[in-house]
């Protein structure tokens, strides 16, 4: 039997390995997708970990700072979210038996959590060294599409090399001088129909909108935009007209016609040709758009009115006045166009260092477009990485196993009980290699001791072969998996964050209102006297 105090750290570890094992099975390439039908009952078909645990109401506080890590991760990389939730998962399941061992719980979570500081400390002190290569050449597009084929391979199998020369065309095309990239001028645009192939890249933005007026195409735009609807002005004041026969109420209808006319011709004469509205659009001003040759399109959203400020480079105005030069935004055509049966309107720039790019998704349902589009993510995200930081690591288990071996070695040395714990924490690092090889069929103990054979031989850059039929390994550089050095750097430190947080913690305090019977309601002074 167990103290109080005991089974709260039982439970904590339960909690969190029960979260960790959700995910596992969907690591990897061969990763098994998991439906998960959120509170809004929408319906998910996925096995990245950042939507599953973004759309799952984790309630245990223990298994929540599971989730906490790897949204960390999610903000800080953009990718690895499963990595951070499998290793966090072993590391407290490795830790139960240690503290299961004999040692009173707060004793031996002592040592466990300063063993496992230690050797996660050692663990990035190593990484460094197995570094395999760097990224050359950040705007040869080919060259970037093979740095994404493994972090797209996990989401999209098969498909990866397509789309990973999508998203290289697409980041490589709106990288400024500077080397800032922001992961916000990369545009996703999902139209059902046709297949994953006909998927594209256009520099410039897409909306799925249709043109307002009878113009549906502008070579050489020269674009206004208003955050206002396109239509009279309204006084601030209400105002009351008296109106004693026909002929005024003719003049009077003519004089807001007029006015029109005259606003609508101002932006004509500004020179622009497409005006583009926030707001509604009358039928009396898009009467006069169409009669100058006006092209008229309306964005419900406001975010899209700003991106498109920022890719024509216009600046929106909140009243109908004609744009002076500066104001106006330029791009090289706008155009109606159909896609699958979907009308869409395109802001195209033909030079290619526009500010945003949108990358056109075509699939057969909307549930293998999300997918799509979180592949999509997940390569942005990569590519951002590697602005910040070229080097890369092997893949397929490779890094993990190297590190298991180094860590193993300097548990060796270290004297007192906390080796106990750096030994464990070398061993959780299998559990990478494991989760491939299970999600592969392959049997997980043979792929292990083969990986740790040839790397006692010196061969770090081997890992687990995933499209040999039995269990094999092959170089993983030559292979080109590789995956990012900063990518496991924030896994490794915040998965093991996660994980000595974890075992900290002795007590869960929830501040509830108290069992018991509660007082029956109703009748508001039940105890008094009826007599009175």
């Amino acid at each position: 039997h167990y103290s109080g105090l005991e089974e709260a750290v039982y439970r904590n570890i339960q909690a969190c390995k029960e979260l960790a094992q959700t995910t596992r099975t969907a690591y990897g390439p061969n990763g098994m997708n998991k439906m998960v039908i959120n509170h809004l009952e929408k319906l998910f078909v996925t096995n990245d970990a950042a939507t599953i645990l973004r759309e799952l109401e984790v309630q245990h506080p223990a298994a929540k700072m599971l989730v906490m890590a790897s949204h960390m991760q999610e903000q800080e990389v953009g990718d690895g979210t499963n990595f951070v939730l499998v290793f966090a998962g072993v590391l407290l399941e490795l830790a139960e038996d240690l503290l299961r061992m004999g040692l009173s719980v707060s004793e031996a979570s002592y040592i466990v959590i300063e063993g496992y500081e230690k050797a996660c400390k050692k663990a990035l002190e190593i990484l460094p060294d197995l570094v395999c290569c760097s990224a050359k050449n950040l705007r040869d597009a080919e060259e970037v599409a093979s740095l994404l084929h493994t972090s797209v391979m996990s989401k999209q199998y098969g498909n990866e090399r397509f789309l990973a020369k999508l998203i290289a065309q697409a980041c490589v095309s709106i990288l400024p001088d500077s080397g800032h990239f922001n992961v916000d001028n990369i545009r996703v645009c999902k139209i059902v129909g046709a297949g994953i192939s006909a998927s594209s890249v256009l520099h410039g933005m897409v909306f799925k909108k249709e043109t307002e007026g009878d113009v549906t195409s502008v070579k050489d735009a020269k674009i206004a935009v208003y955050s206002c609807p396109f239509d009279g002005m309204i006084t601030e004041t209400k105002g009351t007209v008296l109106i004693k026969n026909a002929e005024e109420l003719m003049n009077f209808s003519k004089g807001e016609e007029n006015l029109m006319d005259l606003q609508v011709k101002a932006i004509a004469d500004s020179g622009a040709n497409v005006v583009v509205t926030g707001g509604k659009v009358a039928d009396m001003a898009l009467h006069y758009a169409n009669k100058y040759n006006l092209m008229l399109v309306r964005l419900n959203s406001k975010w899209d009115l700003r991106r498109l400020c920022k890719t024509v480079g216009a600046t929106a105005l909140p009243r109908l006045t004609p744009p002076t030069l500066e104001e106006m935004g330029h791009c090289s055509s706008v155009y109606l166009s159909e896609v699958g049966d979907t009308q869409v309107v395109v802001f195209k720039h033909e030079k290619e260092d526009g500010a945003i790019s949108t990358i056109l998704i075509r699939g057969s349902t909307d549930n293998l477009m999300d997918d799509i589009e979180r592949a999509v993510d997940d390569g942005v995200n990569t590519f951002k990485l590697l602005t910040r930081d070229k080097r890369l690591v092997p893949g397929g288990g490779a890094t993990e196993i190297e590190l298991a071996k180094q860590i193993t070695s300097y548990g060796e040395t270290c004297p007192g009980l906390d080796q106990y714990a750096i030994k464990k924490f070398a061993e959780a690092f299998e559990a990478i290699p494991r989760a491939l090889a299970e999600n592969s069929g392959v049997k997980a103990n043979e792929v292990i001791s083969k990986l740790y054979a040839v790397h006692q031989e010196g061969k770090k850059n081997v890992g687990f072969d995933i499209e040999a039929e039995a269990a094999a390994v092959k170089d993983m550089l030559e292979a080109g998996v590789l995956d990012t050095y900063l990518g496991k750097f924030w896994g490794i430190k915040l998965a093991t964050n996660a994980a000595v947080t974890v075992l900290r913690v002795d007590q869960i305090i929830m501040a509830k209102p108290a069992g018991g019977p509660k007082p029956p309601s109703g009748k508001k002074d039940w105890d008094e006297d009826q007599n009175d």
